[in-house]
């Protein structure tokens, strides 16, 4: 069963994560320009709080000395504190008037990941990057693959020997075999293609669509929990790329999921609102909102950017 956290309502929900030393969960608003976060008991009625932020926030992860790490429209930023100055870590050299930071999150060894999205659709050239700042080196960002529209569906495998990344646009998500002290990728392979959106498909046709892959989890026996837009579901895919599970959102447009509460066997969603139809809005109210359920399985705690 689902729940929907009140006063949760984004334009565009993205980048959850459940903060452990606070209970609190964490998401942002993309267009809406805002990081959010809850205050007070989870499983009660808890507050949220927002930051409006000067640009499109793309994704952020928590820092292991407090505070947080933000990837904004034209580079990534340190915030020590809530609601406090942003310090920039490290610019991006792409034309910010059509490009911006995307999905993104921190591995197990606290580096922060961070792909692009081109906006206009015209071109696969938006990249994924990793911004390495542990024991006080001058952070810098790498570009570690490329070749997307829109970066989305990041997570890293419990034993960090396995990298996924998705491009939405092309309904397809990529594997690396990652060596995680190197930080290496090899071995790429498409992991899951999914099916193009049909011509002439809307929410009410009978034409069949599954969505095209979002932002993306994984639990902690390995397998990839992905959030298909549009496609009013998650999927569930084990390590070997076999589809072993399959969730119906009470929202069509999810847009990525995360694991929290103390045992971290609640699954938060967030989900869009922009942009869609009166009718789906109507029918779909949670739309844009952040929804919830508990799961058999527990999920992996979030990795903590280190600096």
């Amino acid at each position: 069963m689902w729940t929907t956290l009140n006063d949760s309502l984004s334009q565009l929900g993205e980048s959850p994560f459940w903060h452990p030393g606070e209970r609190s969960l964490y998401w942002l608003d993309i267009p809406g320009r805002a990081v959010l976060r809850t205050r007070g008991d989870i499983d009660g009625s808890p507050t949220v709080e927002r930051w409006s932020l000067p640009t499109e926030p793309g994704c952020m992860a928590p820092a292991r000395r407090g505070g947080l790490v933000i990837a904004l429209r034209d580079g990534v930023y340190r915030a020590p504190v809530w609601g406090g100055e942003l310090k920039p870590l490290a610019r991006v050299d792409h034309d910010i008037r059509t490009m911006r930071f995307n999905d993104g999150k921190c591995d197990a060894l606290g580096r922060f990941w961070a792909g692009t999205i081109n906006e206009a659709k015209d071109r696969a050239n938006a990249a994924l990057y990793c911004l390495d700042a542990r024991g006080g080196r001058a952070p810098a960002l790498v570009s570690m693959a490329n070749q997307v529209t829109t970066a989305n569906g990041l997570a890293f495998a419990p034993d960090d020997a396995t990298a996924y990344w998705a491009d939405t646009a092309a309904h397809r998500v990529r594997a690396w075999d990652w060596a995680a002290g190197a930080n290496t990728l090899s071995r790429e392979r498409v992991f899951q293609q999914f099916q193009d959106k049909p011509a002439g498909w809307t929410p009410a046709s009978a034409l069949r669509y599954e969505g095209r892959p979002d932002g993306a989890t994984v639990d902690a026996e390995g397998n990839y929990w992905v959030a298909m837009f549009e496609g009013g579901q998650l999927l569930r895919f084990s390590p070997s790329g076999q589809r072993v599970g399959a969730l119906a959102t009470p929202v069509q447009c999810p847009t990525m999921p995360c694991f929290g509460g103390d045992d971290l066997k609640t699954l938060f969603v967030t989900s869009a609102r922009r942009g869609r139809p009166a009718d789906e809005l109507e029918e779909r109210p949670a739309s844009g909102c952040v929804v919830r359920t508990r799961v058999d399985k527990p999920g992996l705690p979030v990795a903590f950017f280190e600096d």
